[in-house]
């Protein structure tokens, strides 16, 4: 048997069995507590090898291989409770596309930056783009997928501006370099694998990128970009 159908094994019997001993018992005859009156020893005897009606697996790695899927299993449960918008009666198409790309953006498969244009609560037009993934990392979109808040730019994002003060702000974030003073216009270089992302409508958003333009109701315009980072890790 090669390694990778003994992994296999290994796998089939700790997903079957709850312990160590349920696995002993399994291959334990009736025959066997006969002749051997003592069912300690015959566990003994099949994790020897000696006695048993099917593959002989050591204990150090049935209980690793359970301790490794337990882990996994935790793991998967925690990621599904950080995503904050699961369960949630999503009805707008913005909020929709944020749901959609959550998961990715918190892993890293996927980095979105997101442009809204819209009015603040002083009813001054402003606009901006926004690091997903950084800001799903620093605060809780809790409020945003409830409805509690609008998601809106702040001077702390990667581009901020303010129509009626003229205030124009950048920064660049974990995940991208701002490149403000270009003549191509406003670009951001991926970090991980420097990439260049051009956000101007009339040209093409770069290698491993997408523009989408979302239609919503609650803002004046969005638009996602999304940047598959080819980079091995």
């Amino acid at each position: 048997m090669d390694q990778d159908e003994a992994s296999t094994t290994v796998d089939n019997i700790v997903t079957q069995f709850n312990t160590y001993e349920d696995f002993l018992d399994s291959q334990i005859t009736t025959l066997d507590l006969y002749y051997l009156e003592d069912e300690g020893l015959a566990r003994q005897l099949v994790e020897l090898g000696y006695r048993g009606t099917g593959e002989v697996v050591k204990r150090e790695d049935f209980e690793a291989r359970k301790a490794a899927i337990e882990i996994a299993r935790l793991a998967e449960r925690t990621q599904k409770k950080t995503l904050t918008s699961a369960g949630k009666d999503l009805q707008d198409n913005f909020l929709k596309a944020l749901a959609v790309r959550e998961e990715d953006n918190r892993s890293g498969k996927v980095s979105s930056v997101i442009f809204i244009r819209d009015k603040n609560s002083h009813g001054q037009e402003v606009s901006g783009y926004i690091d997903y993934a950084h800001r799903l990392k620093t605060e809780d979109f809790e409020v945003y997928f409830s409805g509690k808040k609008r998601l809106l730019p702040r001077p702390t994002d990667m581009s901020f501006y303010n129509w009626d003060s003229h205030i124009a702000v950048w920064n660049s974030t974990p995940n991208y370099q701002v490149i403000a003073n270009n003549p191509e216009g406003l670009l951001f270089k991926y970090k991980r694998d420097r990439k260049i992302l051009n956000v101007d409508p009339k040209a093409q958003p770069g290698d491993n990128s997408t523009r989408s333009l979302i239609p919503t109701e609650l803002y004046i315009q969005v638009v996602i970009f999304d940047h598959v980072s080819r980079r091995k890790t």
